[in-house]
């Protein structure tokens, strides 16, 4: 009976057959590439290629030789010019990774348990040489097609994604990546921003991680609370529409949940024509708790419903709890007389039954007003 490593040698051909058909069929990246010309039969080479050198390394106990891996690289480069997505690429090392455990599996007889054990110690040194080696060829190979700032974006979203391979992009475009963050999310939930102009104007003052997540949503990666805060001023300049900016602190390699934390903040956020400050979670959390319990957030619809008779009682609300209910700073705020500051504070309490200066006043309205403000998104 045949051991492992040649079961698993002689089945190259198929297996490398059957990669290519998963790439193609899984990955739109590769489907389009494999209908150009001789394409599909390059895959196929390195397919095989990687295979055969695999076995090879593992029977003998070898790591790759120098030969080998700038081959890989040069492989890599070339599908970054092909233009393969990275996305693309990261899914198809994890394929990759996957077909080669199943091909090992497929090849192992019960008596080759030592041959398995062997093997199963051999490959993570030898994928992660090999992934090393194809992610900086293809990082490399996008130099030549991405434009920069296309790649500041892809940079900023690995990060977000906490993919280890953002090191090597951040090295890329010359980034020095801190080992904390704060993550910046700014909302713009109406207008369309030119998104493009917005990056480069930002880019040429802050060369830090910036990317656009969607339409209306902005983050930025940046030190500390003070760059936060300029960023976002910038920012505001040049959409030159009203925003909403919420922020999280997190560790590098942990930067998921400090997006979603920082995402959640936006959200709840109140949206100003010119954003001044950077909300975190201690700022807003009883919006943020009250926007997770639907009876709440109800309620104070309806209390934001009330206020909506008027005279701009939201407004007035607003500038009163950001003047720390100071009258005279918030009539002059409001360029209006303090006796028809007064007035309204009295209709605020005739409508709803709330002293807007009362304990249960400023928690119930100033709560009511920033979920307003915020436009009711959800959190």
């Amino acid at each position: 009976m045949a051991d492992l490593f040649t079961l698993w040698r002689n089945s190259v051909d198929a297996n490398s057959r059957r990669a290519v058909d998963v790439y193609v069929r899984e990955l739109p990246d590769y489907r389009k590439i494999a209908d150009e010309s001789g394409e599909r039969a390059a895959m196929l080479d390195f397919a095989v290629y990687l295979r055969k050198r695999t076995v090879a390394l593992v029977t003998a106990n070898e790591p790759f030789p120098a030969a080998d891996l700038a081959f890989i690289h040069a492989v890599g480069r070339n599908r970054a010019e092909s233009g393969l997505s990275l996305a693309s690429q990261r899914h198809a090392l994890q394929i990759h990774t996957s077909l080669t455990l199943k091909e090992v599996h497929e090849a192992a007889n019960p008596h080759d348990l030592d041959d398995v054990m062997h093997t199963l110690a051999a490959l993570p040194t030898l994928g992660l040489a090999a992934q090393t080696a194809y992610t900086q060829g293809f990082l490399a190979g996008q130099e030549a097609v991405l434009p920069v700032v296309d790649r500041v974006q892809q940079l900023a979203r690995t990060l977000l994604a906490d993919d280890p391979v953002a090191a090597d992009m951040a090295a890329g475009v010359a980034m020095n990546l801190p080992g904390e963050c704060v993550v910046t999310v700014v909302r713009v939930p109406r207008g369309n921003p030119d998104r493009a102009d917005v990056l480069q104007g930002l880019l040429s003052r802050h060369w830090t991680p910036v990317c656009w997540t969607g339409p209306g949503e902005f983050v930025a990666l940046v030190p500390d609370e003070s760059a936060s805060l300029t960023v976002v001023g910038h920012f505001g300049d040049l959409v030159g529409l009203p925003c909403a900016a919420g922020a999280a602190r997190g560790r590098g390699g942990e930067l998921a949940e400090a997006f979603a934390r920082a995402r959640q903040v936006s959200r709840a956020a109140p949206v100003r024509p010119a954003p001044g400050a950077v909300h975190h979670l201690t700022d807003l959390f009883p919006e943020i708790g009250a926007a997770r319990i639907p009876p709440v957030d109800r309620w104070l619809r309806e209390l934001a419903g009330e206020l909506a008779d008027g005279p701009d009682l939201v407004a007035t609300l607003d500038a009163f709890y950001r003047n720390d209910m100071g009258r005279t700073r918030t009539a002059a705020a409001l360029n209006v007389h303090p006796r028809t500051l007064d007035y309204r504070l009295r209709r605020v309490h005739a409508l709803t039954g709330l002293d807007p200066a009362s304990v249960l006043g400023v928690r119930i309205l100033s709560a009511t007003v920033t979920r307003a403000l915020s436009g009711w998104e959800a959190v």
